[in-house]
């Protein structure tokens, strides 16, 4: 048995039931959630000190409980306070608990590489100054973003509550800059199964955030993504997959 563990914004109500969903057709592998105070994303110092390592490594504390394989933050704060900080967070889970760590973020990284991707379309529900941050980050990393869509939310419980038509047409509308990739950024935006259906309009990869997750979960437990079946490119794409 592999058990995942991750960590889990509190007012987030997608991430754990479509993590369970895509590892329906798995039963030898467990997901296993820890969750943290986080109700709000903005750039005020209120909002960004929700992630202060002390808070998230607490949760880790308790996943490690469990006896999980792996930890991962499933959050893309990185995306807008810099990847050195999840680069730390990783080096300080695994310090505090003997335990493999891995980050949305630093999983999408990890993904973009190995694409050769450096075209990024964004569909996110965040507020125009996230959004700015979040594209001049990726940005500074080289990795351009030639479409972007957001919806000027900061409530993070409401993020859950986005449709998936407008998901939908936010996927659509970036689509048709030709970017090499589109990514889903927000772990609270429920998109992970949209990925198949937008895939099949174009060679556009669809990353949703909550399955770029499971993916760097499931490569750092030295498994191969396409276990994972019917939730797009991400798990059965050759070069996600490692031999």
């Amino acid at each position: 048995m592999i058990r995942l563990g991750m960590l889990t914004p509190s007012s987030n109500t997608v991430l754990e039931p479509v993590t369970m969903r895509m590892l329906a057709g798995t039963p030898e592998i467990t997901a296993h959630f820890s969750r943290f105070k986080v109700t709000e994303i903005a750039l005020a110092p209120g909002a960004l000190a929700q992630f202060d390592d002390s808070e998230i490594l607490r949760a880790a504390e308790l996943l490690a409980h469990a006896k999980v394989d792996v930890i991962s933050w499933n959050g893309t704060s990185a995306s807008w306070l810099g990847f050195e900080r999840d680069r730390r967070l990783k080096a300080r889970i695994e310090a505090a608990t003997g335990i493999k760590a891995s980050t949305c973020v630093l999983s999408l990284l990890d993904i973009l590489a190995r694409l050769g991707a450096t075209r990024q379309a964004l569909v996110s529900p965040y507020t125009s100054d996230v959004q700015a941050k979040i594209v001049a980050t990726y940005a500074a990393a080289g990795i351009a973003c030639p479409a972007e869509r957001h919806l000027g939310i900061s409530d993070n419980f409401s993020f859950g509550t986005v449709s998936q038509p407008e998901i939908r047409t936010m996927l659509a509308e970036v689509m048709t800059a030709n970017p090499e990739v589109i990514t889903i950024l927000c772990t609270n935006m429920n998109g992970a199964s949209l990925a198949p259906e937008m895939e099949a309009k174009s060679d556009v990869m669809v990353l949703d955030s909550v399955s770029v997750t499971l993916w760097g979960c499931l490569i750092e437990a030295g498994l191969r993504p396409d276990c994972v079946k019917g939730w797009g490119r991400i798990f059965t794409d050759p070069r996600l997959n490692p031999v």
